[in-house]
């Protein structure tokens, strides 16, 4: 008999260390940019019991109060008591903020192709590859284990925020394996894992019935599900301390998370806390437009895009694509319609995707891709149309 092919990715809740600092990272990103859209941002977030440390390097005109944001990023979360581990109104904030290097500015300030005339471009922030991936596993594009997952761990929020059950607190993880058939395609769901924090008072059986009925019946749908799926509810038996007083957290360590569930492959570079002259961010939101406008336009079934770039250098040194074999079209020829349609230096991507803007608080939970509660830009399809015409030209030739 052949072996089952299953496949897990997880999410975690916004109450979760790594998402709060992930937060407090791009609250405070948002902030800069809403007085300064050219702000210079580096910043990154940890947290601790009692506690959370702001460091990084900032480069702005303007002024924010970085102590009241990570209070107001933590009440919003739902860490209002003592007795949750986390509290805003008697956590401490520390702070220690430097400025851009000007050996980097100098690179990002003015790009290597144009420093012997008199245009000024933007170079990328630094160098590294990053990847962007599609499918149509989902009406997003997104892989269905990972979908699942941060549809499950916005429903625990959801139950929590609206005393559905009102003994959860913030913290919670979950995970969803699917199972594909010999097809690769979609076939159930094996797996479902949720541990969430709750009060010390609720019992265990309690906890899993209701999660059962509240949040996996409400999220996952029904024909994905048989007699053989197996649920996990809280499998310690007890998840009373959690949030930064189970964990410290820090910003970015939840790459996986943030992007495909493992599905895709990463380059490395976190997200949060990073304005969008660093490549680490806009190139992956770029990348993602990109696959997803093929995988829309019907040019192949799932597309992976990388990009590269050398710091202080405006174009990416290579753009590499991978169809796994589901397009009519070869590679080179989808990369060559890339090339045509797509502006992929740091200033074209800022300005195709408008991402000067105060957005980026919203994308640190529940996943920086596949959302259509947000308008994200790199979501959008509207380039499906240029890359079929540009694409035909090929068949015609």
């Amino acid at each position: 008999m052949a072996e089952r092919r299953l496949f897990t990715s997880e999410s975690v809740t916004e109450g979760h260390p790594d998402k709060i600092a992930d937060q407090i990272s791009d609250a405070i990103l948002d902030e800069l940019l809403k007085g300064d859209a050219y702000a210079r941002v580096a910043c990154e977030t940890v947290v601790n019991t009692g506690m959370a440390m702001i460091v990084g390097e900032i480069s702005t005109e303007t002024y924010v109060d970085i102590p009241k944001i990570v209070r107001e990023t933590v009440k919003d979360i739902g860490y209002t008591d003592a007795k949750y581990g986390y509290d805003y109104k008697t956590m401490s904030v520390l702070t220690g903020i430097d400025e851009q290097s000007q050996d980097i500015a100098q690179g990002v300030n003015n790009a290597v192709e144009t420093r012997e005339t008199e245009v000024i471009s933007t170079g990328a922030g630094d160098q590294g590859l990053m990847f962007g991936f599609a499918c149509n596993e989902t009406e997003d594009l997104m892989p269905l284990p990972i979908a699942l997952a941060h549809k499950l761990s916005r429903r625990l929020t959801e139950v929590r925020k609206e005393n559905i059950l009102d003994y959860l607190r913030p913290d919670g993880k979950t995970q969803v394996t699917v199972e594909y058939d010999e097809n690769n395609k979609v076939k159930r769901v094996d797996t479902i894992v949720v541990s969430t924090q709750h009060h010390d008072d609720i019992s265990v059986e309690r906890i899993h019935k209701d999660i059962l009925s509240y949040v996996v019946e409400a999220v996952v749908p029904e024909e994905l599900l048989d007699e053989d799926t197996k649920y996990i509810i809280n499998p310690t038996g007890r998840f009373v301390i959690g949030g930064p007083q189970g964990d410290a957290g820090l910003t970015g360590r939840k790459i996986i998370v943030d992007t495909y569930g493992g599905y895709a492959r990463h380059g490395g570079g976190a997200f949060s806390g990073k304005d969008p002259t660093k490549v680490d961010r806009s190139a992956a939101y770029a990348a993602r437009y990109i696959a997803k406008n093929i995988v829309a336009a019907k040019l192949a079934d799932k597309c992976e895009i990388q990009l590269a770039y050398a710091i202080g250098v405006s174009e990416p040194v290579s753009i590499s694509v991978d169809t796994f074999g589901t397009s009519e079209y070869s590679e080179e020829d989808i990369v060559r319609a890339i090339r045509k349609i797509f502006n992929l230096s740091p200033d074209g991507i800022i300005e195709m995707l408008d991402l000067r803007r105060p957005i980026y608080q919203n994308t640190a939970s529940y996943g920086h891709f596949g959302r259509s509660d947000e308008d994200f830009p790199w979501e959008a399809t509207d380039k499906v149309d240029p890359l079929k015409t540009e694409l035909k030209k090929v068949e015609v030739n």
